[in-house]
């Protein structure tokens, strides 16, 4: 008797089986017979199957080996798919994307618990992708959108505003997934940019700005500057100033091009 499948809390597995929603997910992910498709978290292999259906060549990565097997008879029937086992934050994306070739899009339904640092690693890879299609919590895709002032905006909205356009292309409710989690999902298309959408000298000094200024959220960008920065406080008002930052202001209500230019100054002291 085959063993029932144990779903892996630790793991953040929440499965889609809906078929009218995985075609639609596929759909979304613009996937087409010229691509080459990363896909991140293949599950049971439903979303790869309608994946496979439509691209060149796809290559999923999967890390709970009890999945294998199984994902292996389902894709048999697809000889341009492949699983392959790994934690696609120790990946060798380059690797993986010159098998591909391109055009290479990624495809991913996200643990919650790595979503970030995931999305990280793609964006600074700076590959050649022609879209990130992926599932997160709610609350995450509306992070990646989020603009000053708004809930949610964060270093982490900055940072995916830096390397790409993003959009949510379908809400999910959580009575689609098994098990069912606490939250809905957004299924967010990130479309990479060509070049940055602001102009900075060291993208070093952008991220440790960015980090500084958010360091304590109830404090001043003042504040967190002179803190993070070991800068007297004229010093890190003038830098302020030279940014058209106010000094009072606090982090959330800054612009990525105002942090541009803030790092800049902070740079040139």
């Amino acid at each position: 008797m085959k063993e029932k499948f144990r779903f892996k809390k630790e793991m953040g597995q929440n499965f889609i089986s809906d078929p009218a929603l995985i075609e639609r997910l596929a759909e979304a992910a613009q996937v087409t017979r010229e691509d080459g498709v990363l896909e991140i978290g293949p599950g049971r292999g439903a979303l790869t199957c309608a994946l496979a259906r439509r691209c060149r060549r796809l290559i999923a990565v999967e890390l709970d080996r009890t999945l294998l097997d199984g994902l292996e008879t389902t894709l048999a029937l697809y000889p341009n798919a492949e699983v392959v086992e790994g934690d696609i934050l120790r990946a060798d994306l380059p690797a993986l994307v010159a098998r591909l070739g391109v055009p290479c899009r990624v495809a991913a339904n996200l643990p919650y618990n790595i979503t970030t640092p995931v999305v990280e690693k793609l964006l600074r890879a700076r590959l050649p992708f022609a879209s990130l299609a992926i599932m997160v919590q709610k609350e995450v895709g509306d992070k990646m959108t989020a603009g000053p002032g708004e809930a949610g905006y964060g270093p982490f909205s900055l940072l995916v505003q830096y390397f790409a356009e993003a959009r949510e292309v379908l809400r999910v409710d959580a009575s689609y997934f098994t098990p069912r989690p606490r939250v809905d999902s957004s299924f967010m298309l990130l479309a990479p940019r060509e070049a940055p959408p602001v102009a900075v000298r060291d993208e070093a000094m952008l991220r440790r700005t960015i980090r500084a200024s958010f360091a304590m959220r109830r404090k001043t960008l003042l504040n967190n500057v002179m803190a993070g920065f070991s800068l007297s406080r004229p010093t890190a008002q003038a830098a302020l100033e030279s940014a058209g930052v106010r000094p009072d202001a606090r982090a959330e209500q800054a612009s990525l091009e105002q942090f541009a230019r803030l790092a800049d100054a902070l740079s040139e002291g």
